[in-house]
């Protein structure tokens, strides 16, 4: 069933006293090159906006367009941590985005009483969480920093890729796509590769196993498919 992106979790706080409230997503954990990307966000008491929803639900216009409304709000608090793919291979990708996370949280003004936090609970954490599968789908909060860590990162990419033009990753943003992987497989790891993943290290074992998904009948009708990375 269909649950519209609301306030349900925020104004359960609000009525037991708890006043600020951040919400917290991520962007860039499944890529196979560039940062990861998290942004924590405060959206006031009365926000209102009627087309925010999970950045990935949303058209790449429309999500900009949205993050540049949230972030010229002043009535909005805002911020991102960004992990980079070093660090990502030394600490491994779980890690790195709750990293990413604590980075965005420790870096508002004004530290917020409780969190909302997209899919499972980090921990440690310096502050109460409430973790919500789906969150980006449900809290307005959390769809609010979806929005601005994915946008944040798409622009990262694009400027990656006049650096590293060969690679194309203003097309897939870094993703496992089956462009990125002809990519690897012709030039090999640039230096922003997180190479502690199977398909930067075997480009071509990763490109058989696209093709296996895209032949899998079940599969065929995505416009869009990425190689399982291995588990942080």
């Amino acid at each position: 069933m269909y649950r519209r992106c609301g306030f349900r979790y925020e104004k359960r706080l609000r009525a037991i006293g708890v006043a600020r409230i951040a919400g917290i997503d991520e962007a860039g954990r499944g890529a196979l090159a560039g940062p990861v990307v998290a942004a924590a966000v405060v959206l006031p008491g009365k926000f209102r906006h009627r087309r925010l929803d999970d950045s990935k639900q949303l058209a790449p216009e429309l999500r900009e367009e949205i993050y540049c409304e949230l972030v010229a709000n002043p009535e909005l608090g805002w911020t991102v941590g960004i992990v980079d793919s070093i660090e990502i291979d030394r600490i491994n990708i779980l890690r790195a985005s709750h990293r990413a996370m604590r980075l965005a949280i420790e870096a508002l003004i004004e530290p917020p009483d409780h969190v909302l936090i997209d899919g499972l609970p980090v921990i440690p954490f310096p502050l109460p969480q409430t973790a919500i599968i789906d969150g980006d789908c449900i809290s307005l909060s959390i769809a609010a920093a979806s929005v601005i860590a994915k946008v944040t990162r798409d622009r990262m990419m694009r400027d990656f890729c006049a650096q590293f033009p060969q690679y194309s990753f203003s097309q897939h943003k870094g993703y496992g796509t089956e462009l990125h992987l002809l990519k690897l497989h012709e030039f090999g790891p640039c230096p922003i590769h997180r190479r502690s993943f199977e398909p930067v290290a075997q480009p071509l074992l990763a490109l058989e196993e696209l093709a296996q998904i895209r032949s899998s009948p079940a599969r065929r009708a995505r416009r869009e498919v990425s190689v399982p990375l291995p588990q942080a």
